[in-house]
C-alpha cells in the first residue's frame, strides 16, 4: 500500500492530537475547524483507518493514532531541522567548499581561504592543489565549486573571472653568473641561458614559449622539473633560469637566495582568475567565496 499523505494533513494531525482538540488546532493553523475535520477526514480515507476516537465531546488517539504521531513528530522535527540548515546554507552559516588551485597560487590560495574560513567557522572545504592537466580534467568534469589559476581554458566553456595580477618573472640563483648583472637584458640574450621549467602545458612554461616564439627565438632543452619548490631549489643552486609567478618567490628574494633579472619586455603581464563552468549554480557558500576573492582577493594576497 502506498501512502497518498500531504504535508498540510501531517502538520494538521499533530496539531489536532497534541491539543487533543479540533478547535485548538484550528486556531492554532489559523483555519476553520470545517476545515481541520476534513483534512482529518482525508487522512484517514488515505490510510484506511481511524485515527481518532471520539468519547463523551472528547477526543483521543486511536492505538493506530498514537503510533501515526510519533511518526508525524519526527517528520516535522526533520523538516524544521532541515528548514533551519537552509536558512544557514543561505546566510552561509553552513556548507561544504570545494576549491581547487593551481599549485603556483597556493602561495596565497590558503591565506585567502583562511581569512574566510575565520569569518565562517561552522564552514568545511576541501582544498585540491594540483597541476594544471588536472585542474582542465577537473573543470570538465563539473567537479569543483570553484578554480584559482593563471591562465584560463581555452577549449573548455568557463566563467573566469580575474582578481589579482600576475606578473611573471625571470629569477636567477645566486651562484649564477648573471646574478650580479644589473644592466637589462634581451630577449635573445635570454637564449643562450638554460631553463629550468614545469612540465609541458603548464601556464607559465607556455607562457615563456610564446614569449619566445613571437620573438622567432628558441628554447632549447629545458630542465623540466614537477614543482615549484623543486624549481626554485634548481635555480637556487645553479641549474639555470626560471620563469616563475613573482607571487611565489617573496621568501627567497627576502632571503637574496634568488634575484629577479631586468630583462626587456618583462614581466609577462598576466592575471590570477577565479573560474568554474558556465552554467554552473554555485551554492551559497561558493557564491559567497566568489563575491570575498573578487572583493578582498587582490588586497589579501598581496598583504599575506
Amino acid at each position: 500500500m502506498s501512502l497518498n499523505i500531504t504535508f498540510r494533513q501531517l502538520r494538521v494531525f499533530e496539531s489536532v492530537a497534541r491539543h487533543s482538540s479540533f478547535t485548538r488546532a484550528a486556531e492554532e493553523l489559523h483555519l476553520t475547524q470545517p476545515a481541520v475535520s476534513m483534512q482529518i477526514k482525508q487522512l484517514e480515507e488515505n490510510l484506511g483507518i481511524a485515527l481518532f476516537e471520539h468519547l463523551k465531546k472528547k477526543i483521543y488517539l486511536t492505538e493506530a493514532g498514537n503510533e501515526f504521531y510519533h511518526t508525524s513528530r519526527t517528520i516535522s522535527r526533520q523538516l524544521q531541522d532541515t528548514e533551519e540548515y537552509l536558512k544557514d546554507l543561505k546566510g552561509v552559516r553552513q556548507g561544504h567548499l570545494n576549491i581547487l588551485v593551481a599549485s603556483t597560487a597556493n602561495y596565497f590560495a590558503t591565506n585567502l581561504l583562511a581569512t574566510f574560513i575565520q569569518r565562517h567557522p561552522e564552514i568545511t572545504f576541501s582544498l585540491d592543489v594540483t597541476n594544471r592537466q588536472h585542474l582542465l580534467e577537473s573543470l570538465s568534469a563539473n567537479e569543483p565549486d570553484l578554480v584559482i589559476m593563471g591562465q584560463p581554458p581555452e577549449q573548455l566553456d568557463a566563467v573566469a573571472e580575474a582578481f589579482m595580477e600576475n606578473p611573471l618573472v625571470v629569477v636567477v640563483g645566486k651562484s649564477h653568473p648573471l646574478y650580479r648583472k644589473r644592466t637589462p637584458i634581451t630577449p635573445k640574450q635570454l637564449q643562450q641561458e638554460r631553463f629550468v621549467l614545469r612540465e609541458q602545458g603548464s601556464g607559465t612554461r607556455t607562457a615563456l614559449e610564446r614569449f619566445f616564439e613571437r620573438r622567432k627565438l628558441t628554447l632549447d632543452a629545458p630542465i623540466e622539473f614537477g614543482s615549484n619548490e623543486t624549481i626554485k631549489q634548481a635555480v637556487q643552486a645553479g641549474l639555470g633560469l626560471a620563469l616563475v609567478s613573482a607571487h611565489t618567490i617573496r621568501l627567497e628574494l627576502d632571503a637574496k637566495v634568488l634575484r629577479i633579472l631586468e630583462v626587456e619586455d618583462l614581466p609577462i603581464r598576466r592575471q590570477w582568475h577565479l573560474v568554474y563552468r558556465k552554467g554552473k549554480r554555485l551554492s551559497p557558500v561558493a557564491e559567497s567565496f566568489r563575491q570575498f576573492v573578487l572583493d578582498e582577493g587582490s588586497t589579501l594576497s598581496i598583504n599575506s
